[in-house]
């Protein structure tokens, strides 16, 4: 993956970097916070005054996995206890993979009726947590992943979901940087009804594992997408998001029907409440529109 898309993260997590002591540190912190065997990334910063803690009471929650090409994919879901028939949400990773926050992410969803999960989507490549220097992840582990292998480990986890208390006729993806740029190619993919793209890269150079970048999919958008990004953003300049408004604007119908918010002053990564990078105003809003945004395309 070109640094380019991993760029904005970096900026997001300073200031700091990981130590022996630090990671000491956010071990202990985790623990303070009740977050249970699955952390955060080793690289990423820990902010215990800001990262919030979902309960699970009440939610069938935990780690699931199911097979893809004969790999056993790993996942977190959570849904309300006891119900089926549910909406269904793909959660998107950063690029620090499926840690604490995004487990959070999932509950909260679940605690506004949705079925989550959110598929470990590197686990072929490796285990992000093991990495304590982000130059590192990069090249090892996040570079090595092809686009075609997460469009099919999220199509076997809308198949897991439909087999377990989800409908799939009503499912919807959101996802956060990386996984916002996988927002907009899923939606133009998979079965999805609607899509919320949280400050996801836009445009970039092809290679043979990424062949194409949202600006290049909108004649083929299916699904429409809101995407929720940083004024301030250091690694996504509003120029990109011009462009892609641009695109949308003479693209398919699902994308003539996407929409953007631009945070004034906003950074990169504003909703992980984990990080420095981290502003209520914009976290608590973005969540409302994309709550809203599945009611309005019809996923609840």
């Amino acid at each position: 993956m070109p640094f380019e898309d991993i760029r904005s993260d970096v900026h997001s997590l300073l200031p700091g970097r990981s130590t022996e002591a630090g990671t000491t540190r956010r071990t202990a912190l985790q623990a303070a916070l009740g977050l249970g065997t699955l952390g955060y990334a080793a690289a990423a910063p820990l902010m215990a005054q800001t990262a919030l803690t979902t309960p699970a009471d009440g939610l069938d929650a935990g780690t699931v996995h199911y097979e893809v090409n004969g790999f056993q994919v790993p996942a977190y879901r959570a849904a309300p206890a006891g119900k089926t028939g549910l909406p269904v949400v793909l959660v998107i990773q950063e690029i620090f993979g499926v840690h604490a926050y995004i487990a959070d992410v999932c509950r909260r969803l679940a605690r506004a009726g949705y079925l989550a999960i959110a598929p470990e989507l590197y686990a072929r490549q490796g285990n992000p947590a093991q990495y304590s220097d982000i130059s590192q992840l990069m090249a090892e582990l996040v570079a090595k992943v092809p686009d075609a292998q997460v469009v099919a480990d999220l199509d076997g986890a809308v198949a897991w979901a439909s087999a377990h208390g989800g409908d799939a006729a009503r499912v919807a993806i959101t996802g956060f940087c990386w996984g916002g740029r996988i927002t907009w190619l899923y939606a133009a993919h998979g079965p999805v009804k609607a899509g919320v793209a949280w400050y996801g890269r836009l445009v970039g150079q092809p290679s043979a594992l990424t062949p194409k970048h949202p600006v290049d999919i909108t004649p083929i958008l299916k699904a429409p997408v809101l995407g929720l990004y940083g004024e301030k953003d250091g690694g996504i300049p509003l120029d990109t998001v011009d462009r892609m408004k641009a695109a949308l604007a003479s693209g398919s119908a699902a994308a003539r029907a996407s929409q953007f918010v631009v945070y004034p002053d906003a950074p990169h990564a504003f909703h992980a409440d984990y990080r420095p990078s981290y502003r209520q105003g914009p976290a608590e809003d973005g969540w409302t529109q994309a709550l809203a945004w599945f009611k309005a395309q019809g996923v609840v």
